[in-house]
């Protein structure tokens, strides 16, 4: 039986992001989310590229197998991919399955144009032959691992229109384990409000041609509060939460811990979670990625009290958690 017959819904699930959602934030999630009781149901990884796991040079490899990586307390998890081969995405799943992977996710709705390029990502929006062959070929991996992980899309409403009774319909006809919709075209990119109120034809198209498929609802959801509270309006499985969860690792247990940044105690845990997401992060990711990268975080979790401006700026001039650390412990030092 696929783990996901296993879960109680409605199903809340942390959406795959590249250069945010990786094995660093990941840890910090699932030990912030279980200190107040909660977890994400099911995390994802960043998505990866299918075609550099099967044909690049050994040391790409290697750095792609990172972004792979994974622990058990961060389980249930699901490995994404992205491909405009079929021939690839087969390798690749089995590469997922032997990796024990919890299920496999593909991309069909990543709007970068450096993926579509390649066949990729949003670009399967407009060939929807390509992409069920891409979701048999997924199948066709696993099975020569011999496994059974569940195979589910993640993907949007349309390229440059809604194309639900096209589109979705297509998807739907491949029977994925979990259909995950942001209800956005691609053209909409996030430039507009999600469409949640199109949920319900995705739902009806669901009920007709497949109906064991779980349909998740992702766009503009801020808190858990919130996506239960879409999952109420819409009948839908689960929600994906995204942007959501940048500086709140707590997020998913819906822990108000953190919430009252004005209060020093709560700016004290804040920055010392920051402190700890950025050693691990360069302790986990040093070699392979820019510590500039982490900065992108700095914001999330500084913010929203008095004060929290001028010391985000001194916390963008570190080069690395040592730097960070000074600059943290001067400013606790100061306000205690």
């Amino acid at each position: 039986m696929s783990f996901w017959k296993k879960l109680e819904k409605p199903i809340l699930v942390l959406a795959p992001m590249a250069d945010v959602t990786d094995m660093a934030f990941r840890r910090i999630i699932a030990k912030y989310s279980k200190v107040s009781g909660g977890h994400p149901f099911v995390m994802w990884t960043e998505f990866v590229s299918a075609d550099g796991l099967v044909k690049a040079l050994e040391a790409g490899k290697r750095k792609l197998l990172k972004g792979l990586a994974y622990t058990e307390s961060e389980r249930p998890i699901v490995a994404q991919l992205f491909t405009g081969n079929r021939d690839v995405m087969r390798i690749a799943a089995k590469l997922v399955a032997e990796l024990g992977f919890d299920g496999l996710d593909i991309n069909m709705g990543c709007p970068d144009r450096s993926i579509e390029k390649s066949g990729a990502g949003a670009a399967l929006i407009k060939d929807s032959k390509k992409a069920r062959d891409i979701i048999r070929a997924a199948r066709e991996g696993i099975s020569d691992a011999g496994s059974n992980i569940p195979v589910s899309v993640k993907t949007r409403i349309g390229y440059n229109r809604n194309e639900i009774e096209t589109w979705i319909r297509d998807v739907l006809e491949e029977k994925p384990d979990v259909l995950t919709v942001h209800l956005r075209t691609r053209k909409e990119m996030s430039l507009v409000p999600a469409h949640w109120e199109e949920m319900q034809k995705i739902l009806k198209l669901r009920d007709e041609i497949s109906p064991e498929t779980l349909i998740f609802g992702n766009g503009d959801v801020k808190d858990c509060v919130e996506a239960l509270s879409r999952v109420a309006e819409t009948g839908c499985d689960g929600v994906m939460l995204g942007r959501a969860i940048f500086g709140r690792p707590s997020l998913f247990s819906n822990s108000r811990e953190l919430e009252n940044k004005n209060e020093s105690v709560a700016q004290k845990k804040i920055l010392e979670i920051l402190l700890e997401h950025s050693e691990l992060y360069e302790n986990l990711l040093g070699d392979t990625k820019s510590f500039a990268i982490m900065k992108k975080h700095f914001k999330a979790y500084v913010s929203g009290w008095e004060g929290a401006a001028p010391l985000r700026q001194k916390l963008m001039l570190a080069e690395n958690s040592v730097d960070l650390k000074q600059t943290i412990d001067e400013y606790i030092g100061n306000c205690g």
